[in-house]
């Protein structure tokens, strides 16, 4: 997997993650679930044991058509890429694209460069021909990029996230890579 050079100019390593990344990750998602509110989670919410985690890893690595990708600076995560596939005949053509960068780190083409090795895994793994995200409706920095990527809105789930006492409308959109 490459390096990236921020805007900044610090490098960053982007590598698939192992199972000895398995608590960093869980800590990583745990702090940046309080950074913003545009996660399915919020601050200490993603509650998952090191095991159980080190587990969807092993099994995600084994999976033609799954691949988690970590961003590192100095070691330290600054950000989790992901498609994960079902493995039923009908439905592992489409992977569901994840990602997040810590809020340090946003406004440096990290989400960009993350976006653009899923797709370019997705479309040589042999079985994925679709990618499929969401994010709230009134994301629209990272809706801008998905549209630059190619991705095409979709549908919209209504009143699908309830933060801070308000309804928000999940955005459903996809990329045919094949």
């Amino acid at each position: 997997m490459p390096t990236f050079r921020l805007k900044d100019g610090q490098e960053v390593a982007i590598t698939e993650a192992t199972t000895t990344y398995a608590q960093q990750m869980i800590d990583f998602y745990n702090i940046v679930g309080g950074e913003t509110d545009f996660l399915s989670f919020g601050g200490n919410e993603f509650s998952r044991e090191v095991e159980e985690y080190q587990a969807f890893i092993a099994t995600t690595q084994q999976e033609q058509n799954s691949i988690i990708l970590l961003a590192t600076l100095h070691d330290e995560i600054i950000g989790i890429a992901s498609i994960t596939s079902s493995q039923k005949d009908r439905t592992k053509h489409v992977g569901t694209l994840g990602i997040v960068v810590s809020e340090r780190f946003t406004g440096q083409g990290l989400g960009r460069v993350l976006m653009e090795q899923l797709i370019e895994w997705a479309a040589s793994n042999g079985v994925t021909n679709k990618i499929s995200l969401v994010t709230r409706e009134d994301n629209l920095l990272a809706i801008e990029l998905y549209e630059k990527l190619g991705f095409e809105k979709e549908g919209l789930i209504l009143k699908d996230s309830f933060i801070h006492g308000v309804y928000y409308n999940t955005l459903v959109m996809g990329l045919f890579v094949k």
